[in-house]
């Protein structure tokens, strides 16, 4: 295989990532079609865990079940993070997580002030539920509001509006389990802690997240390109969260 083949093989593959598909009208789709590249696209598939789907009028990237490198899989997930229910709980854990990095991140006084004051959980909770709030409305008007991203914005909506924000146990403390807005914001925040990407503090008190750099970095070199932050992103801007 010479290395004019793997270059181009390489470029098609690292296309498909970022596009997901090449079209029959696209010019990679009849250099794919030539033997030694195709043979290095699919032995760079086959190393990443992920497959090509080859159709008439299309080539697609997709991952594997199991042990792809771009996999998030969700019962690897529930693997680690045991508290982890099923599915509804994690989207809402994912919006609450897409919350959290949309309200540090807003623009540059935000990154100073929550890395010097954090943000309490109780904020976190006020602005998920404006959010929610806004797309329980926008469903109303429009049911099919958040399918174009592939969000389940119903399942998100049902399952927040009909949970306590924390209960409290007999002696009147106030509990947050994870059937409630706080105990699910506490699992979220717990995974991000997990990562080394925030410091929890006050935890039997007022419980804040303090976001360190690793995180920002990490949103300015990933999740920034990435094309399901930007989709996700422009929901949570479709309103704004008020609080800090």
């Amino acid at each position: 295989m010479s290395s004019e083949a793997f270059k181009k093989a390489a470029e098609i593959y690292f296309t498909l990532l970022k596009e997901k598909s090449i079209r029959d009208d696209h010019e990679y789709f009849a250099v794919f079609y030539e033997p030694d590249v195709r043979d290095a696209v699919l032995i760079l598939a086959d190393q990443s865990k992920t497959q090509i789907i080859e159709a008439p009028k299309r080539i697609q990237l997709v991952t594997k079940s199991n042990g792809s490198v771009f996999a998030t899989n969700f019962s690897h997930l529930k693997e680690k993070h045991k508290e982890i229910e099923n599915k509804k709980f994690f989207h809402l854990m994912s919006i609450i997580s897409m919350s959290f990095l949309y309200m540090i991140s807003k623009n540059e006084a935000t990154k100073i002030q929550s890395k010097r004051e954090g943000v309490t959980f109780y904020a976190i909770e006020r602005s998920v539920n404006d959010l929610i709030t806004h797309w329980e409305n926008m469903l109303k008007e429009e049911p099919a509001f958040g399918t174009d991203k592939m969000i389940d914005t119903h399942h998100i909506v049902e399952t927040w509006v009909n949970m306590e924000v924390e209960n409290q146990d007999k002696t009147g403390v106030k509990r947050g389990n994870k059937r409630t807005r706080i105990g699910l914001i506490i699992t979220a925040m717990k995974m991000l802690e997990d990562e080394k990407l925030i410091v929890v503090l006050d935890k039997d008190s007022i419980p804040k997240a303090f976001p360190k750099n690793e995180l920002f970095e990490r949103m300015e070199h990933l999740y920034h390109d990435q094309e399901r932050f930007q989709e996700i992103k422009s929901l949570l801007e479709s309103e704004e969260p008020t609080h800090a």
